[in-house]
């Protein structure tokens, strides 16, 4: 059958004639018209699987144009030519029923779960509800299925057809849209059919279906009536229908022979989707009254059991003789399962009920639905029965609501809460279930519907902890949505509404304020760090022991207030127990991170960070792990490993890539400062200011300013350099603005702005003397050499290369080097000045520091060294996500960890590594070690583990 013969969208069913005009439309369409193009596409998506790649593509088109006709077609050719087929249908009345359309295609291959990795298995699990367990994240739930399916494909290749996508829960579509963007070297296809294609499914490859073009349309049209037609009448119903398959059959039924004949039942202002509900329901207006009945009970249950819509029939008095005049009127078949001839076909019949007959049939669905099996469906259709307030069934969706939220499936369960608010009348639990709906769909990232429900929620009676809940959700959401604007200010008020009600959640609202303050920088308006900073120190003291998160929440807001040296001590403990402690994610490492950055603690720094980041890859809790990642990124750019640098990036990328997130490229930014690459900084800098300044975000345009000043100094146009970091310095952002003052006094000093320098370096000595770490005091050494004389100069730049070398700051170190060699050669020591600066020419060469190498180049030859112009010393033969593969498993990791960790089938990773072999010219994992190193591709083991 091919997409002209069967023109619905739904499975094939006998045409039979019914209406005011029998016999005049055919039983069957037969004939086979074009659709050459779309058939084509297909079959090479097919080709394509069957040579050992992935496919994703997305069949668009209106209702009735012939999508899921284009499936069967690609099924019946899949099957033919050796491929797996597996098939799963979006169904409108379940997308609140969280991975109803994931199970729905999966179903078949679960016997396979046994063997996913472990951490992919119980997710997957846990969302179908077969075992229990905490909420999987869920792009951990897509991990699994790609492997999953990567797993069937490995003994024949698999396409699966996922029709009506526009109709499937959120937390399929995510899913499958996650599958469809991590397939690569896996004979795995996935094609969906869609109206409108959700957003889960941007940017894939799509097939635009439209109307048949007028010669096929005639064709088609001819076929399918059983007698002659006038031309204009024919070549008006095409012109009314556009060439709509389904329309151009559907539309003609119903309708007198006069009209036909004439036209005139053809003409209307109405869209072409009403019009064939219209003429759907002028078929089932022909029907007894009872065959209507049981028709609009089938249309209100999607599930298509058979037997629990003949239970629920006999439970409304509906004889079983009109199932089989249903059948035979062609609007749905009732065979092994109930299925309906489109659609469009299913909502007119719905639609065709009255409230009160529709309550009627939900009542009987209800009842006849099993309470153990299929709690969820029952509660729903009990929902839909009520005709006013049930607090019963209204608790009822509660309860499916928390089933839904430990499958993860958030979306489901702000759609069961949503609902339950519409059958509470007690005035008080209907606030708090609009309260609680709110935070479902916060957490789904449904901003929008968040915000409507806080409405509703203060519509009501709240008291003072509710009415401050209110609060504290408005500011996670302007926080989660743009990490700017408002976010600051809302915390702030949430935090101090919250200190008389519930302490511990009020300091935990500070400390994400003091966070969303941090991110707003200078632009965090009535929430400033100050502000917010003075409020936390003003709390009553914390429970004994603190919490770690109250260690944290001290130090840094007595940071804020009282400065580096009055916070020192509590900073430190607050680090030591994050050090030392196994503190879960959720009591703030982010914060312990923050803590030890702003002491230069960089070991510390990066102990905490990486914990929670294998913390986060053991979980599969990818929205914080970008932000983790850019901060390992940072430490190893400082270390001088840009290599490694360059391939957080590059999973950071990936995760942004599955995620749909939108990081601001901070790490990039760096790495092109440090390299000396304007042509790449300066427009991703632009980029990133304009985007901050549009959403409040001060902390990347002080990121800007900082990197820029990096780029200046490496080039050695001081001016700019020294513009830039004043900007910097000035945005006052705890932790850039700081990082960027040793920028701000080497371009002051070499401009001869010696007040400048004098003041930047008391505002990092404040900083490095309460850290007492080597590589804060070693940079303050360095820069106090810069603004010293004599004997007291070359003690500094002597202690500054000392420190930092212990610190393990190469690329600093290097600097060290340059600096301390340019004021030797001033000093008019030429070999002591030559020893330094080889040294710093090498080490920047050989990180890759291209702009100070050159500057270290021009002082050797000023000392009369002849220097030839090199580039960086690494030869980069693969690209950053190939030289993180191989590194991996350099260090050990099978395929399937590879796979876990960069969110790719284990079969994808075996490919991208036989292209690493093939590039280094080695055989097998054991050569990695030596052809890594000979490569320059070396240094990330040690990034990645455990200090």
């Amino acid at each position: 059958m091919n997409a002209h013969a069967q023109p619905s969208d739904r499975d094939a069913v006998k045409r039979r004639p019914i209406g005011a005009n029998p016999g005049r439309l055919r039983d069957r369409v037969t004939s086979l018209t074009d659709r050459r193009t779309e058939r084509d596409t297909l079959e090479r998506l097919v080709d394509t699987v069957r040579a050992g790649e992935s496919a994703a593509l997305v069949v668009r088109g209106d209702p009735g144009v012939g999508k899921t006709a284009l499936l069967d077609h690609l099924a019946k050719r899949a099957s033919s030519s050796g491929c797996q087929v597996a098939r799963a249908t979006g169904v409108q009345s379940e997308m609140e029923l969280a991975f109803a359309g994931l199970h729905q295609l999966c179903a078949p291959m679960l016997n396979r779960a046994e063997r996913l990795p472990e951490p992919q298995r119980d997710a997957l699990r846990t969302a179908f509800g077969i075992a229990a367990g905490p909420p999987p994240d869920r792009f951990l739930v897509g991990l699994a299925v790609l492997s999953l399916l990567s797993g069937v494909a490995e003994g024949r290749p698999l396409i699966c057809l996922i029709d009506d996508e526009q109709w499937l829960d959120r937390a399929s579509a995510q899913a499958l849209g996650f599958t469809a963007r991590r397939l690569a070297a896996d004979p795995v296809g996935l094609v969906f059919a869609a109206r409108d294609p959700s957003d889960e499914l941007a940017g894939l490859p799509e097939l635009e279906v439209g109307g048949l073009r007028d010669d096929d349309a005639r064709v088609l049209l001819d076929s399918a009536l059983a007698g002659p037609l006038d031309p204009r009448v024919r070549d008006l119903i095409i012109a009314e229908t556009r060439g709509n398959p389904l329309a151009m059959l559907e539309l003609p039924r119903g309708l007198t022979p006069a009209e036909l004949a004439g036209g005139f039942g053809l003409l209307g202002a109405a869209p072409l989707t009403s019009r064939i509900e219209d003429s759907f329901r002028r078929q089932l207006d022909a029907l007894p009254a009872e065959t209507q009945r049981l028709l609009q009970l089938a249309a209100a249950d999607p599930s298509g059991d058979r037997t629990l819509v003949f239970r629920a029939a006999r439970r409304l008095g509906i004889p079983v003789q009109a199932g089989v005049l249903a059948a035979e009127a062609g609007l749905a078949e009732f065979g092994g399962q109930v299925r309906f001839r489109h659609p469009l076909a299913r909502s007119a019949v719905y639609r065709s009920a009255s409230l009160s007959e529709r309550q009627q049939i939900h009542a009987a669905l209800a009842e006849v639905t099993d309470p153990q099996a299929d709690p969820d469906r029952r509660a729903w259709h009990r929902a839909q029965a009520a005709g006013g307030p049930d607090e019963e069934v209204a608790a009822e969706l509660e309860r499916s609501a928390g089933r839904a939220q430990a499958r993860g499936g958030m979306a489901a369960a702000a759609a069961f809460l949503e609902r339950s608010v519409l059958l509470t009348d007690d005035p008080a639990r209907h606030a708090e279930r609009a309260l609680a709906a709110a935070q479902a769909s916060m957490q789904a990232a449904a901003f929008g519907q968040a915000l409507e429900l806080l409405a509703t929620a203060e519509s009501g009676p709240l008291d003072d902890f509710a009415s401050a809940r209110v609060d504290l959700l408005r500011g996670l959401i302007a926080f989660a949505s743009s990490m700017g604007g408002d976010a600051p200010s809302l915390l702030l008020k949430a935090a101090k509404r919250l200190e008389p009600l519930n302490l511990g959640l009020a300091r935990e609202t500070y400390l994400n304020a003091w966070r969303a303050a941090s991110f707003g920088g200078s632009m965090a308006g009535d929430g400033d760090m100050l502000k917010v900073s003075r409020a936390a120190r003003a709390l009553p003291p914390p429970s004994d022991p603190p919490r770690p998160i109250d260690l944290i929440l001290d130090g840094l807001a007595r940071l804020v207030t009282d400065g580096p040296a009055a916070a020192g001590p509590a900073l430190r403990r607050a680090v030591n127990v994050f050090v030392t402690q196994d503190v879960p994610r959720e009591e703030g490492l982010w914060s312990g991170w923050m803590a030890a950055t702003v002491l230069w603690d960089a070991d510390a720094a990066r102990a905490i960070i990486t914990r929670q980041i294998n913390l986060g890859r053991a979980v599969g809790a990818l929205e914080e792990l970008p932000f983790d990642l850019i901060a390992l990124t940072y430490d190893d750019a400082w270390r001088g490993d840009f290599e490694a640098a360059t391939s957080l990036i590059a999973e950071t990328d990936t995760i942004a890539e599955a995620t749909g997130s939108r990081i601001p490229p901070f790490p990039a930014m760096l790495l092109a400062a440090m390299r000396g690459r304007q042509a790449e900084l300066l427009p991703l800098a632009a980029a990133v200011k304009a985007a901050a300044e549009a959403a409040g975000q001060g902390a990347a345009v002080t990121n800007v300013h900082w990197s820029i000043a990096i780029l200046e100094n490496g080039f050695g146009h001081y001016a700019e350099a020294l513009a830039a970091a004043g900007q910097a310095r000035d945005d006052s952002h705890l932790f850039v603005s700081t990082w960027a003052l040793p920028e701000l006094v080497e371009a002051a000093v070499r401009t001869g702005g010696t007040e400048i320098a004098a003041a930047a370096l008391e505002q990092l000595a404040e900083r490095t003397q309460a850290g007492g770490t080597d590589f804060g005091l070693g940079l303050e050494a360095r820069c106090r050499a810069l603004m010293s004389q004599g004997q007291a100069a070359e003690a500094c730049y002597r202690e500054a290369v000392e420190r930092l070398s212990r610190a393990g700051m190469r690329a600093e170190l290097a600097r060290a080097h340059l600096l301390y060699g340019e004021w030797l050669r001033r000093e008019d020591r030429r070999l002591d000045a030559r020893q330094q600066l080889r040294t710093a020419h090498d080490m920047l060469t050989a990180i890759g520091m291209e702009a100070f190498a050159e500057r270290a180049r021009r002082e050797l030859v000023a000392t009369g060294e002849a220097v030839r112009k090199r580039g960086a010393e690494t030869v980069t033969m693969l690209t950053p996500q190939e030289a993180y593969i191989a590194r991996l498993a350099r260090d050990g990791l099978t395929n399937p960890e590879i796979g876990a960790q960069l969110f790719l089938s284990a079969r994808t990773v075996e490919w991208h590594l036989r292209k690493i072999f093939t590039k280094l010219g080695i055989g097998s994992r054991r050569e990695l070690h030596a052809a890594l190193a000979g490569h320059g591709q070396d240094g990330l083991a040690a990034s990645l583990s455990d200090p």
